[in-house]
């Protein structure tokens, strides 16, 4: 069953509330404000303008599995340089089909310069979940007679 719809859709039902930290911020700083808001990725913007996403994967690769401090290490030595993102025109299986590739779950929303949104791999699922309830919804009403008959 495809589930159809866009980034545009998802954010809109969603929110497009941005998390974000400086790349100079300390991965402690991060962390704190990831427990806080209870998300699992924040943004890293440089400049103004979006330079990575900081994960707990990150954290518990790269800071507590090399013996690393939290306190003493930047955000920007963490993160990998390579930055996947969509546009609000990306239909929801591109971006599975991104996540799945790159081995990412979470995809900064970009449009021209400007960063739009943050979706989740829990956010797809969640996406499709709800579509393929209200196909099946309108299927039930269907089959049971729910819809007005057109006459031929």
């Amino acid at each position: 069953m495809k589930s159809s719809g866009t980034v545009s859709a998802l954010l809109h039902h969603k929110g497009s509330e941005i998390w974000s930290v400086p790349a100079e911020a300390t991965v402690f700083e991060a962390i704190k404000i990831m427990a806080d808001k209870n998300i699992g990725a924040l943004l890293v913007m440089s400049g103004g303008k979006l330079s990575g996403v900081f994960t707990e994967r990150d954290y518990t690769r790269k800071i507590v599995l090399q013996g690393k401090s939290s306190r003493l290490a930047h955000v920007r030595e963490v993160i990998s340089s390579e930055v996947i993102s969509v546009g609000l025109h990306h239909s929801v299986e591109e971006c599975m089909k991104l996540m799945t590739e790159h081995r990412v779950r979470h995809l900064p929303v970009v449009e021209g310069e400007k960063v739009v949104g943050l979706i989740s791999i829990g956010d797809l699922v969640n996406w499709i979940i709800s579509t393929q309830d209200a196909t099946i919804d309108q299927m039930t009403h269907y089959i049971t007679g729910g819809y007005p008959q057109h006459s031929t």
